[in-house]
């Protein structure tokens, strides 16, 4: 079997569900993926062929985005939350879809330090947010790159926490950790800071190296507060060792629909 097949499906239950789960409305229940050959065939059916490659032009915001006015740090409601979050034409060569929520039960890391990491695995930073919404954004070419994102609305200290305890997290945990709560045991190998994309009130980048018998399995994530609204945006890199490129125009376009 080959590489991509087996990390497609390793990535899924890394992930607890955000890598494949596209489509469908979203949830509050979902199912733990499970390593088996049908969790495999799902994965690699939604998994793109090559994560890291990007649209035939780079993408860009839609001229003539407004935002929604979260700069204030007030705590959006849900429908706030819905109109605020990334739709389709927000960014060219990009779909979206709503993505279902992941599943109630997820990681936990053995390390009290790496929680908030395993807490966005789980699609679920913490502080919990008030409201959330949940997106699969797939790229023009090939459905490459696939990146998840997840709008959450904290008020303004509660947004800010989520970032600081990330950061003290990456560093903390940079020699990786373990999480128990999925089929079995997951092992991260390391936690290391990216480039972020300046925009927004504060931005973070960072990626957490999984492990899957010897093979690296690179997810990164980057996180952008604007006011106390938090998006988190994912993706992975499923053939190979190399860092998965975040498309900075996702992150610049959900920006300034917040502001």
């Amino acid at each position: 079997m080959s590489r991509r097949v087996i990390l497609a499906a390793t990535a899924a239950a890394l992930a607890l569900g955000l890598t494949g789960a596209c489509g469908g409305g979203e949830q509050s229940d979902g199912e733990t993926p499970k390593k088996d050959a049908d969790a495999k065939a799902a994965a690699t059916a939604t998994a793109p062929a090559t994560p890291t490659g990007e649209p035939s032009e780079e993408p860009r915001p839609r001229p003539g985005l407004t935002g929604i006015g979260a700069s204030d740090g007030r705590v959006l409601g849900q429908d706030e939350l819905d109109r605020a979050v990334l739709t389709e034409g927000d960014v060219s060569g990009f779909t979206v879809e709503r993505m279902a929520a992941p599943p109630p039960r997820g990681e936990t890391a053995g390390k009290v330090e790496c929680l908030p990491l395993t807490a966005v695995i789980n699609g679920k930073p913490e502080p919990l947010g008030k409201a959330v919404a949940y997106r699969q954004l797939v790229g023009s070419r090939n459905g490459r790159p696939a990146v998840s994102e997840f709008l959450t609305a904290h008020g303004g200290q509660g947004a800010g926490t989520v970032l600081s305890r990330l950061r003290t997290a990456v560093t903390a945990c940079a020699d990786g950790f373990t999480a128990t709560g999925g089929d079995s045991p997951s092992k991260y190998t390391g936690v290391k800071l990216l480039p972020p994309v300046e925009v927004g009130d504060d931005a973070l980048a960072y990626q957490v190296t999984g492990d899957f018998e010897g093979e690296p399995v690179p997810l990164v994530f980057h996180v952008v507060r604007v006011g106390g609204t938090v998006a988190t945006f994912y993706t992975a890199n499923l053939e190979d060792a190399r860092t998965p490129r975040m498309p900075p125009a996702l992150l610049q376009a959900q920006a300034t629909k917040l502001k």
